[in-house]
């Protein structure tokens, strides 16, 4: 069901569910901080923590179990260094493993080991919590594809017989 969505509307979508669960807050630094040293500035969106919990819910839902440092490498980026070249460079792990420490206390993740990987993996709960936002985006996405169906088949009120198409005429009229 995670795959079936687009991730970006998903997202959105489990960032409101979180924020209106109140099963992660940001702290209190969280507006004057930036994500990686990587980014030049701090996040512009009001939400953005809540849309990094939810990035960060669907990803281990998607690739657990994962820990902090594998979370860092994937949301990193180029550092950007002037006249230099670019070079990669990691996101900052403290916002991941604050993330990860709230999900966690709202039981929506937990921590395993699976032979020698260690990491946090999706939960039951979590589990219900993704698939209920899945659909709610589902559902809406079923609906736009509809509307904009519903709107091509459905001739315009602006046309008018006089602006329709007129049929070819035969040979007959013309001569």
């Amino acid at each position: 069901m995670r795959y079936d969505v687009d991730p970006r509307a998903f997202n959105r979508e489990l960032a409101r569910e979180l924020k209106e669960r109140k099963l992660v807050t940001p702290p209190d630094w969280a507006p004057f901080v930036k994500t990686g040293s990587h980014v030049e500035r701090v996040p512009q969106e009001p939400d953005w923590w809540y849309q990094r919990a939810a990035s960060i819910m669907r990803t281990v839902s998607l690739k657990g179990p994962i820990g902090t440092a594998k979370m860092a490498v994937l949301y990193g980026g180029r550092k950007n260094r002037g006249v230099a070249p670019d070079k990669f460079r990691e996101a900052g792990t403290n916002i991941i493993r604050k993330c990860l420490q709230q999900l966690e206390r709202s039981r929506l993740l937990k921590q395993v080991t699976i032979k020698s990987h260690r990491g946090r993996v999706i939960t039951k709960e979590g589990a219900a919590i993704l698939k209920a936002a899945a659909g709610r985006v589902s559902k809406d996405e079923i609906k736009h594809v509809f509307h904009e169906r519903v709107q091509k088949e459905r001739p315009s009120a602006m046309s008018s017989p006089a602006t329709a198409p007129r049929p070819p005429k035969s040979k007959e009229a013309v001569q």
